[in-house]
């Protein structure tokens, strides 16, 4: 599907997580209002301070937006952009993202400048693009989404940048801690498109990012992502070095030469993890996000498009 320009000067409604500190929300917003004030804008920037405040922000933005042709935005880290499209995809609102967290895996793909300043001005002369949206029962992922370890692993990393600041050295770390901790391995049956296979696993992992599965060093699952299918990847039943050797394969861009892996796409597929509580519920991570969920899992590629506002390639320079 090619480009869609926006209409002409839409207006932006533009969610700011506040998450960050106050200082810092202040300077965030500081750099918002003057790169779109210069450019003569037309928008509405709105604080969420607390995080139960902000699916009815969404939802009340959303409308504002739809009855004047306007634009949602996201202003925040990937949890931040996930749960602002959320409430896009269901209202049917065209969507641009402001990427501020620390991996900014969505805004990078997408050629979203990391800089606040200049990622404001790329907004203002981007054009609409489908973008391919992942669904676990009935919550979006944009980039992943996974059981076990992993979201294990988030939470002590939310812990851990608390106390020691948000960088990608500090989460680093915290996975290397939280991975030589004791934990429980998955024990998982899965069924993609009646083919049925169990699974012992430590995390079960899926992905729908393209720059993620490149950066590990799986390219053929980072093709499929272009396919509309999405990744799934899931080490076999390893120690605790096994784990750590994976890791060090992923962080130099080599786990997909990995012989202790199992890694395939998909379209749609469903995950029933073995020897649950009575509620038959468990932690489910969704970009960033750790929220429980009833079982089985149902993993798939949503039907319709989330259309979103991002820069046109810049042409190379012809070679002299």
């Amino acid at each position: 599907m090619p480009a869609i320009p926006p209409l002409p000067a839409a207006p932006l409604f533009i969610i700011l997580n506040a998450g960050s500190g106050h200082a810092e929300t202040e300077g965030q917003r500081a750099t918002i209002e003057e790169a779109l004030h210069e450019a003569g804008r037309e928008f509405e920037l709105t604080v969420v301070e607390y995080p139960q405040q902000l699916v009815d922000t969404c939802q009340r933005l959303v409308e504002q937006a739809k009855a004047c042709g306007g634009i949602l935005v996201a202003a925040g880290g990937d949890g931040t952009i996930n749960a602002v499209a959320r409430q896009a995809v269901a209202g049917g609102c065209p969507f641009g993202v402001l990427p501020q967290g620390t991996f900014n895996y969505f805004g990078r793909t997408h050629g979203i400048p990391e800089d606040l300043g200049d990622a404001v001005r790329a907004l203002l002369s981007s054009r609409l693009h489908p973008v391919q949206v992942g669904l676990v029962n009935d919550r979006v992922f944009l980039v992943n989404a996974s059981i076990g370890l992993y979201p294990k692993l988030l939470e002590e990393r939310e812990i851990d940048k608390k106390q020691f600041g948000r960088s990608r050295l500090v989460a680093f770390l915290s996975a290397l801690k939280t991975i030589l901790s004791p934990h429980r391995r998955l024990r998982i049956t899965i069924d993609v498109d009646g083919s049925v296979h169990r699974l012992r696993t430590a995390t079960f992992f899926v992905g729908n990012n393209r720059l993620q599965m490149e950066q590990v060093g799986i390219v053929p699952l980072s093709e499929a992502l272009e396919d509309g299918k999405l990744a799934a990847i899931a080490p076999k039943s390893v120690g605790k070095l096994g784990m750590l050797w994976l890791l060090a394969r992923g962080a130099f861009g080599r786990l997909g030469q990995a012989d202790d892996l199992v890694a395939f796409s998909f379209r749609t597929m469903t995950v029933t993890p073995h020897r649950l509580s009575r509620k038959r519920r468990i932690k489910v991570a969704t970009d960033g996000e750790v929220t429980y969920m009833s079982t089985p899992l149902q993993f798939r590629v949503l039907d319709e498009h989330l259309l979103l506002l991002k820069p046109e390639p810049t042409a190379s320079p012809p070679a002299d």
